[in-house]
C-alpha cells in the first residue's frame, strides 16, 4: 500500500485515531441520536484529519493555514460534542477523559504545525513529508 505524504504527519495520525475512536464510541449511542449527535460527531471528527490531509497538499502558506484552521475549529466542535455526550451519559467519565486527552494532543500538534508555517518563509514552506511532531 502506498503511503501518502500526509500520513507521515503525526498530527494526522493522531487525528485519524481520534476519528476512528469517535466512530467506535458513537455506535453505542441511542438510536434516536443517529441523525443528531452521532452524525455531528462523525462529521466533526472526520473533518480534522480530512482538512489536515487537504491542507498538506496545498502549495501556498495561506491555503495551508486555511485548511489547518478548519481542522482546529472542527476539533473544538468535537470537544463540545464529547462534553455533551458525557453530560447526556452516552460517554463514561473514562471515555470522556480519553477523548479529552486525545483532543488536547491533536490540538497541540496542530498548533505546532500551524506555527511552523508562520515561522518559515514562503520559499521554504514545510511539506507533509518534512514536518512531523512527536
Amino acid at each position: 500500500m502506498h503511503i501518502r505524504p500526509f500520513q507521515r504527519l503525526v498530527v494526522w495520525q493522531e487525528a485519524h485515531k481520534l476519528c476512528l475512536w469517535t466512530y467506535e464510541m458513537t455506535r453505542k449511542f441511542p438510536k434516536d441520536e443517529r441523525f443528531r449527535l452521532v452524525n455531528q460527531m462523525c462529521k466533526s471528527s472526520s473533518s480534522v484529519p480530512t482538512n489536515i490531509a487537504e491542507g498538506s497538499s496545498k502549495r501556498s502558506v495561506k491555503e495551508r493555514e486555511h485548511f489547518y484552521e478548519i481542522a482546529a475549529c472542527s476539533l473544538e466542535e468535537l470537544y463540545y460534542q464529547c462534553l455533551l455526550a458525557s453530560d447526556l451519559k452516552y460517554l463514561t467519565s473514562e471515555e470522556f477523559a480519553f477523548a479529552d486527552d486525545l483532543i488536547q494532543r491533536v490540538s497541540y500538534l496542530l498548533t505546532k504545525l500551524r506555527g511552523s508555517l508562520r515561522s518559515t518563509s514562503v520559499t521554504s514552506v514545510p511539506s507533509a513529508t518534512s514536518v512531523t511532531f512527536k
